[in-house]
């Protein structure tokens, strides 16, 4: 009678084991946590992500197209894309979906499977597959792959063609569903239509297929119909028309001030062929905004000579979207002085020591890099950040003013300058023998300005024997040469107070000035000052004479002269002007058919006595004396937004550090935030030679002293225990 219960009872646990097990999983599905334990939170969306996902107006579908079962890394970067679009998903509204398709050509012919249209659907979002490399039975082999996505947002596509790691991959997305939502929002609210003018002569047409160019007669219906495909896309915003400047000499000379391809040709006599020429080039156009597509290449090639490609149609779609956005101000502009000597932004191109072409396309990407020629123009009201990198000629106090009333309209400014003008010798090499450039102080009036914010950069150069090292030839002896004037800022020389600065581990710096706060200007004006980062301590200056030649350098002989130095400065908040209580400068008069001096003043003088006296005339709101809270970024070196110290994916913490700073003057921090929380770039700390003495005894004799002291310790229980086991029978 009793044995019945207990033979049931075990029945029952399990059962009621199998239920919990049951009811687990059940709320599982429904009420489950992520935690992500990774110290910048990688596999986490940031604030601003969660943001802009949830603020979503209209359907956003993003296409992924990404072969399957690849080889580590890549399967990784499916995996974290994959986790990433669940997170998006989550914390967005019912306008958010994604879809991964199947593009692998192993699947084909398997039910249900369709990877050879999704395959035909990727390339023609313009996906195509890029070629990786994989390790088979001790092989290597290549493989094609298709590893991107494209974001659909109303109409309108945005591309990521190629996901290849992991690193930025949430910023490339946020970013691009922000341009999205503003892409909308900028194309519904224009008030006119943007102008597609086709420029082309058909005088070009008799010598065209000479050039290698066939039915070029065709051409203007092709346009006509990439724009009729793109309309849909930009709500019915783009209106084609056909300009042939041959039949219509009037619209010939309307486009003499507009910089399109002009082609002239000699008589080809064996084809019947007149001499002639003609214009060719694709026209955007809105309001008073122009932009030019060049439709024509020209190559030099050996052998083959001179070269005509005419632009392909799908190439030309891509060009005129491109621009649309840049034309209807989708991207917001970063002003970049391009005057008084500063250096030159070239977008495309080869790399040059004194050009900013990697710069320019980085920023490029998020922004609208605008160039300002101050002594033609006013800096625009609306402006958000003012870039000004090395001006080597002196600015006029009208620029000065320029400036100062930019920096009072709100306008941050990001300055890149350099103490000293380096002069090299006609023809010659540097760091010869006897032909060492020579570098003189540099005065462009800028100083005196950044000085009344409350900033001062000093007329020397930092030199640390924390700093790049150089391989040297075997004929020189070999081993490493330290290039002294390229430090190499370390971790713990960082400022870590700022969110987008955290992440930043490491940064080179080339031909770089200390600066030096006015602390009576900080306190003030009530300025907050951030030091970015500093050399290290190993750091000393070089004044007065200057060289640079690493054979010729070397540290001071006390080490009393070596001291960190601050390298970098961030100003925040409101700043007095420059010109308070002076009056306002005039704009330079430019001198008129070549008249300069005496006369020049001369023939002026009748002409001021026609005028008016207008100096009485006053108003409100023409001249500003505070500003509101902006920022004023100062790096004394142009060598950090130079092409050779940034990578042209942007993934380098020179880089990274570059493009935080404008995203943060643009008032974008936490923008900056996220791009650099993936950094990869942890360097250990530097240890001392005790630590490391300390350290190595540790590895090698601590751990089995460790182990012996335990089995000691163990022995020595067991022995007492087997004591007080014989202690109670004996008793």
């Amino acid at each position: 009678m009793k044995t019945t219960p207990n033979r049931y009872a075990k029945y029952i646990k399990l059962l009621l084991y199998a239920l919990v097990v049951v009811l687990v999983n059940i709320a599982g599905l429904t009420l489950f946590f992520r935690a992500d334990l990774t110290n910048n939170k990688i596999y986490s969306l940031s604030k601003v992500s969660k943001e802009v996902v949830s603020t979503l107006s209209e359907p956003l579908t993003i296409k992924v197209f990404f072969t399957k079962d690849l080889p580590a890394p890549h399967n990784t970067t499916e995996r974290y894309l994959q986790d990433m679009l669940k997170e998006y998903a989550l914390n967005g509204n019912n306008y958010f979906n994604y879809r991964f398709y199947n593009v692998s050509p192993e699947t084909e012919g398997i039910s249900g499977q369709d990877s050879g249209e999704n395959r035909e659907m990727a390339r023609d979002y313009g996906i195509n597959p890029v070629q990786i490399q994989i390790v088979e039975e001790d092989e290597v082999k290549f493989k094609q792959a298709y590893m991107g996505l494209v974001l659909i947002h109303g109409d309108i596509i945005e591309r990521i063609p190629t996901i290849t790691s992991t690193d930025g991959l949430e910023y490339k997305l946020t970013t691009a569903i922000q341009k999205l939502n503003n892409k909308v929002s900028a194309l519904l609210n224009l008030k006119e239509k943007v102008q597609v003018k086709l420029v082309l002569s058909s005088s070009i047409y008799g010598v065209a297929p000479y050039m290698g160019i066939k039915q070029l007669d065709s051409y203007p219906d092709k346009i006509r119909d990439i724009v009729k495909q793109l309309n849909p896309k930009t709500y019915n915003r783009l209106e084609f028309s056909y300009i042939d400047p041959s039949s219509d000499p009037g619209a010939a000379k309307a486009l003499a001030d507009i910089d399109v391809m002009e082609l002239s040709w000699p008589a080809i006599e064996n084809a019947n062929v007149a001499p002639g020429r003609g214009l060719i080039g694709l026209l955007l156009q809105y309001k008073e905004k122009i932009r030019v597509i060049p439709l024509l290449q020209v190559l030099r090639l050996p052998i083959f000579g001179t070269q005509y490609q005419l632009a392909e149609v799908s190439a030309v779609e891509e060009q005129i979207n491109a621009n649309l956005e840049r034309l209807v101000n989708i991207n917001e502009d970063v002003g970049y002085l391009a005057d008084f000597g500063t250096l030159e932004t070239i977008p495309m191109g080869p790399r040059s020591q004194e050009t900013l072409g990697v710069f320019s396309a980085l920023v490029n990407k998020t922004y609208s890099l605008k160039p300002i020629n101050i002594k033609d123009e006013r800096i625009p009201e609306q402006l958000k950040c003012l870039v000004i990198a090395r001006p080597t000629e002196k600015l006029s106090d009208y620029a000065l003013y320029q400036i100062d009333q930019a920096l009072m309209h709100g306008t941050s400014l990001a300055v890149f300058a350099d103490a000293f003008k380096e002069i090299r010798p006609a023809g010659q090499q540097p760091f010869m023998a006897n032909q060492m450039p020579s570098y003189i102080p540099m005065d462009t009036g800028l100083e005196q300005l950044l000085s009344h914010y409350g900033v001062r950069i000093k007329q020397s150069l930092v030199l640390d024997e924390n700093c790049y090292r150089q391989r040297r030839p075997p004929q020189q002896g070999g081993g490493d040469q330290p290039i002294y004037f390229a430090p190499i800022i370390q971790n713990e020389h960082i400022n870590k107070d700022l969110d987008y600065m955290r992440n930043i581990k490491g940064l080179i710096t080339v031909k770089i000035s200390p600066l030096e706060l006015d602390q009576q200007r900080i306190d003030d004006q009530k300025i907050t000052a951030y030091q970015l980062f500093a050399s290290s301590n190993r750091s000393w200056e070089m004044r007065d004479r200057i060289t640079l030649n690493p054979m010729f350098l070397q540290p001071p002989a006390s080490d009393k002269e070596m001291h960190s130095l601050p390298l970098a400065y961030l100003l925040e908040g409101s700043f007095s002007s420059y010109f308070k209580g002076k009056p306002m400068p005039e704009k330079p008069a430019e001198p008129k058919d070549g008249k300069e001096g005496d006369n020049a003043q001369e023939d002026a003088k009748p002409a001021e006595e026609a005028k008016p006296d207008l100096s009485k005339i006053s108003g409100k709101g023409i001249f500003r004396e505070q500003s509101p809270q902006t920022r004023i970024l100062v790096v004394a070196s142009s060598e950090m937004i130079k092409d050779q110290l940034l990578d042209e994916q942007g993934n380098s913490t020179n880089s990274m550090f570059i493009l935080n700073m404008i995203d943060a003057l643009n008032g974008r921090a936490d923008i900056a935030a996220m791009r650099s929380k993936e950094q990869s770039f942890n360097p250990l700390k530097e240890t001392g030679a005790a630590a490391k003495t300390i350290i190595k005894t540790v590895n090698i004799a601590g751990l089995p002293v460790l182990v012996v002291i335990l089995g000691l310790i163990v022995w020595g229980r067991r022995h007492s225990r087997r004591k007080k086991i014989q202690a109670m029978f004996q008793g």
